[in-house]
């Protein structure tokens, strides 16, 4: 196994981009530019599929585009395996993330080029496929960039966090007005422009990275790449087979990503925890981290839902006219994006000036999942209007509570994958916590069928309640969790 060096700690170092090591500025750009294109189209990609031909959609059913969109999510994620693979066993990090942002700006022209469900299909996948690979990567470079017990580590995944959070916010603004002025296919091409400019941002930038970055932790013997080369094109002429004989068909699609994801992801953590490259040590931190991936799930299958269910609300129901000027529905998904930034660097500093005295990762984890419970059960004032009744600083306000949950578990999620993951499964240990976005995902996008204006109070009701008792479970047997956890905090 490839032996790692330490991440550099240099008081200079450290102090060059607001207190973290310099090269993350290289990291945060690179990730704004590519949250920049990903959000940018997927703020108008749900209206592009239900929206009729007229209006320059392709007229799909409501509830088949919100699962479509749900199933593309989850592929995003699900990609995380393959690209964590790629990273740990042949390329390594560094690598497998210049490849995977040519991908998505590949996918981002498709969509942009390419007439019809064509451009739907080529695009989605290469942006998914590029998306998953990037995620996990980035992710695990942030990591390289400290030790395990650096107090500081989750501050700077905090602004890291924030990066993604700036080309979040400004994606769908610019998209949004460019459909609604001009049209779908020139929004999708200021995604593709985006994506270039992060390729060029970060290449000017990636050889700072630490040598650990390039290094591969877990190469794969030369012997073994013809039989991981068959089990690809295996992999890929079923996945054809099932397209071209209608077994995997639009409608139905969401269903077979759940059970890939769920398949995916046991399968994964069975290679981790029996394998003979990890010691007990490793094992049992691998173990802590089943109970934060279930709350995890619970967690984005509601947060999810701005993509789908929220999406559809802010068309049919959200009041969007300011004097006199309706706003792009896409603006809506802008909204998160302005909180997070405006409360990331305020997290930062409470967890840094916190300490050792900081809420354990298992309770922030229960915390988040039942303040996104809240969130949900918020909408249920709001119930019973009809089309454009509900207010726009209410669904403002449930999405400052949705950010709040955030903050506390997806950028503290991060750091623990990194923190937790045994040496020789870096990266594919991120890609673990990234397979739980993916089922949130998807099951946002499937849970979506269920969602009319008919039956709101049921809808978010119902899903709000789960996710309390879920983090309230969480928070019950944090103590076990933290054991398991050992020195890692």
């Amino acid at each position: 196994m490839t032996q790692t060096t330490t991440a550099p700690e240099t008081s200079e170092q450290e102090k060059t981009f607001f207190g973290q090591p310099r090269v993350l500025a290289n990291l945060f750009g690179v990730e704004m530019w590519e949250r920049f294109s990903f959000y940018g189209m997927q703020g108008i990609v749900l209206l592009y599929l239900y929206y009729k031909a007229s209006q320059g959609g392709l007229g799909m059913d409501e509830g088949t585009a919100s699962a479509v969109i749900g199933a593309y999510g989850g592929l995003v994620y699900l990609s995380t395996i393959p690209g964590a693979w790629l990273a740990d066993r042949i390329l390594g990090s560094e690598r497998t993330l210049f490849y995977s942002a040519c991908t998505i700006m590949l996918g981002h022209l498709a969509l942009s080029l390419l007439p019809g469900y064509a451009g739907v299909i080529a695009g989605l996948l290469l942006v998914g496929i590029g998306s998953g690979g990037l995620k996990a990567n980035a992710t695990a470079l942030v990591g390289t960039l400290y030790s395990k017990h650096d107090n500081r580590r989750d501050a700077g995944f905090s602004l890291f966090y924030l990066g993604i959070n700036l080309g979040a916010l400004v994606g769908p603004l610019l998209t949004g007005i460019l459909q609604q002025d001009i049209g779908f296919k020139v929004g999708f091409a200021a995604a593709a422009v985006g994506m270039f400019l992060g390729l060029v941002q970060y290449t000017l930038g990636r050889k700072q990275l630490p040598q650990e970055a390039h290094e591969v932790h877990n190469p794969l013997p030369a012997s073994e790449r013809p039989k991981m080369i068959a089990i690809a094109v295996a992999v890929l002429a079923v996945v054809a087979g099932l397209v071209l004989t209608g077994y995997v068909t639009a409608e139905n699609l969401a269903t077979w990503v759940i059970w890939a994801t769920v398949v995916g992801a046991v399968l994964l953590f069975t290679k981790i925890v029996t394998s003979k490259k990890i010691d007990t040590d490793e094992r049992r931190k691998v173990w802590a981290f089943v109970p934060m991936f279930f709350a995890s799930v619970m967690f984005w299958t509601l947060y999810q839902q701005q993509f789908t269910v929220v999406t559809i609300y802010s068309d049919s129901r959200l009041n969007r006219n300011i004097f006199g000027w309706t706003m792009p529905v896409s603006w809506v998904q802008s909204v998160n994006p302005v909180f997070i930034i405006l409360l990331a660097g305020v997290f930062a500093a409470m967890w840094t000036k916190l300490g050792t005295k900081q809420p354990s990762t298992p309770m922030k984890f229960a915390l988040a999942t039942v303040i996104m419970g809240i969130a949900f059960l918020l909408f249920i004032p709001m119930a019973g209007g009809g089309k454009n009744s509900a207010p726009l600083l209410g669904l403002i306000g449930i999405l400052l509570v949705f950010t709040i949950a955030e903050l506390l578990l997806s950028p503290v999620g991060l750091s623990l994958a990194t923190k937790l993951a045994p040496e020789a499964f870096k990266t594919q240990m991120v890609s673990l916590f990234f397979l739980s976005i993916a089922l949130g995902s998807v099951l946002a996008g499937y849970l979506g069928k269920f969602y009319s204006a008919d039956h709101e109070p049921l809808y978010f009701g119902g899903l709000g309640l789960a996710s309390v008792v879920v983090g309230l479970l969480l928070a019950a047997v944090t103590k076990p969790v933290r054991k398991l956890m050992g020195d890692v905090h």
